[in-house]
């Protein structure tokens, strides 16, 4: 917990909001882009991008997501919605007030789950003013399609890989996390042996 407390560098404030504007703003342009050439939902693009003779296909496919990461939870997007706004504010805690930013890696880690959780709650929060039959959609816009023999993944957005990016770091670093203190303690140890 030590390490927690210690004073962090900065340049912490701009990596962090380097990543989140950065990262938030590639994902909705993309979907912007994507949305306004390809009709919605269903359209797909002409052209398909094929590797290991086939097998393995990427195109894109546009579609809406009233749900979480993979469709789970679907019709659910107020839910998703808060629980967004509770991770920003989290996020920001974590960070800024308990001086997790102390560390580079959580960092990174966590201006990745920042950017993406942005990028999600724009949608869910209707922003982007996409209408299907008339009714404005508090969805998720999803366009990046991966097809692998005859198992169609999910789709999904940039927003998903900065998300699921950060939770795979945050893994990681929960991993290493008990290392960092005692590193601390044997470097502290013998600084106090060394003669003054």
């Amino acid at each position: 917990m030590e390490s927690i407390k210690q004073p962090f560098p900065q340049s912490r404030y701009w990596v962090f909001s380097l990543l989140v504007i950065s990262g938030a703003f590639w994902d909705l342009y993309s979907k912007l882009v994507v949305f306004s050439s390809l009709k919605y939902p269903g359209g797909v693009s002409n052209w398909t991008q094929s590797w290991l003779g086939g097998w393995m296909q990427f195109r894109l496919y546009t579609s809406f997501n009233e749900g979480a990461l993979w469709g789970i939870g679907q019709g659910f997007t107020a839910v998703f919605a808060g629980l967004s706004l509770l991770a920003v504010l989290g996020i920001i805690f974590w960070l800024f007030v308990f001086r997790g930013a102390a560390s580079l890696w959580l960092t990174i880690t966590l201006g990745l789950v920042m950017a993406g959780t942005l990028g999600n709650l724009y949608d869910r929060l209707g922003w982007h003013e996409c209408e299907v039959a008339g009714r404005q959609l508090f969805a998720v816009r999803d366009f990046l399609s991966f097809t692998f023999g005859n198992y169609h993944y999910p789709i999904f957005n940039f927003a998903d890989v900065f998300l699921v990016t950060g939770a795979i770091m945050l893994g990681l670093y929960s991993f290493l996390m008990d290392v960092e203190p005692t590193d601390n303690a044997d470097s502290n140890a013998k600084n106090k042996q060394e003669p003054t």
